[in-house]
Order: C-alpha cells, then structure tokens, then sequence
C-alpha cells in the first residue's frame, strides 16, 4: 500500500544514520548517535567491582539509566530529579536497554565487573529508546576494548551485536523508522529490538485504534529486520570492524 509520509520516506526507508564513537572525552565507551533528528549521547562507564548480589561468582553486569533533557522536546519539560522520582516510562525504558545489552554479552566472562549505561536524550523526534539500545552497543563495545586493553578482561564478552528500530501502521501502511509526526499520529506502533544473528530479544507492540492482524505484524517484522541490517552496518562502522 503506498502512503505518503510527513518526511517523504519509502515504506521501507529510514531516516540517516549517524554514530559517532568516542564521543565524550572522560568515559571509557561513549557514542553519540543521531537517527534523523532524534540524537543520543550513550557513555559508558566501567567499575571494578560487580553488584554484592554477584560476588564470587565470576559474573558481572550491566545496568542503564536513561533521561531526556528539559528542551528535549517542543517545549520544555521538567528535569525529573527535581521532581523526586523517575517516571514509569523512564524506568520502563532503562530496564529494557539493560535487559538488551545483558542478551548480547557473556556475563560470565566479565571477570566481576560492572558496567553503567547512560542514555541522555538531547534532541528527541520519534524513537529515543530505539536509538539508544542501537547507540549503546558501541558505546558498551568500546568500554569493554578499554577494560580489555587495561587488564581487567580477558577477551571481549559480546556473543553478537544487537539493534533496535520502531516500525507502525501508519495511514494503513507499514512503516519504518517511525519519526514524531508518525509515532504521534500511528494506528499501530512497535518496537523491536533484534541481534545481528537474527535473535528476537524484546518486541514491544501496541494498537492505538483498531487492533492489527498477524499479517500487518508479520510486515513491521520484516520491515525491522531491514532496518536493523543498516544500523548493524553503521554499528560495525563505528567500531572499526
């Protein structure tokens, strides 16, 4: 079905893709990451120690935070620490960045260690969570290149890369890469979060109307796969592989 989107996009078409690693002078891995007009700067932070929960058992971990920043959006919203607490969607959002990198890297092979993701959402147009998980990668790879060259790992941990783009049913079309005006304006919207191997980790998915059939799902997942494809390739890029 063909549809006209607000950016002038394909179906199939995602918006540019930017990832610029080392980013941040001070932190051992670091990307900043811009899909069209949404942008990301992910740290990376290494500790030499693992939660208490973990001591002795040769494991390590990896945990993120996530936070968009007050002019973020079209206008500005409130910083949340002032404020007390961090809303459901933020903490929603933290837990599936780190329940995504964890997938993707042998814990056990991280010799006691742990690693802290920040995501700060400087400019937000659709798909933030997307484009963190997809930035966070780098920055996690990075991180574990600096503990590896300084002695604290033995290898690399990563079992395989990982991506994540949303897709929806937009004007009764399946779309890639949603930006605001879509994501807002969706029948449908997902979000899906897949390795370079082809592993399904997370698929979130939500009829805003009428509910949608397996066929138009079974059209956003191919549709993330292409996607996920061309980040993979701008990940590995940024790596240097």
């Amino acid at each position: 079905m063909s549809v006209t989107r607000p950016s002038g996009r394909r179906v199939d078409e995602m918006r540019s893709i930017e990832m610029i690693p080392g980013f941040a002078k001070h932190a051992e891995g670091s990307c900043f990451v811009k899909f069209g007009d949404t942008h990301v700067l992910v740290t990376a932070s290494f500790e030499d120690k693992a939660p208490s929960w973990l001591r002795d058992t040769g494991k390590g971990w990896i945990t993120a935070e996530y936070g968009m920043l007050p002019r973020s959006t079209h206008s500005r919203m409130r910083r949340e620490v002032t404020s007390g607490k961090q809303s459901g969607r933020t903490q929603e959002i933290q837990r599936l960045i780190g329940r995504s990198m964890r997938a993707v890297v042998d814990l056990s092979k991280m010799n006691e260690k742990q690693i802290r993701i920040d995501c700060d959402v400087i400019q937000a147009d659709g798909g933030t969570r997307t484009a963190s998980i997809s930035g966070a990668y780098v920055a996690l790879y990075q991180c574990f290149e600096w503990a590896y060259n300084e002695g604290y790992l033995n290898s690399i941990p990563f079992t395989d890369t990982i991506q994540a783009i949303s897709c929806g049913i937009y004007e009764g079309a399946a779309v890639l890469d949603l930006d605001y005006p879509e994501d807002s304006a969706a029948e449908t919207d997902a979000n899906f979060v897949l390795t370079g191997k082809g592993g399904i980790v997370e698929i979130q998915s939500t009829a805003e109307e009428e509910p949608f059939s397996e066929e138009e799902f079974l059209r956003l997942m191919r549709l993330a796969r292409i996607g996920c494809q061309s980040i993979e390739k701008a990940q590995l890029k940024a790596i240097g592989k």
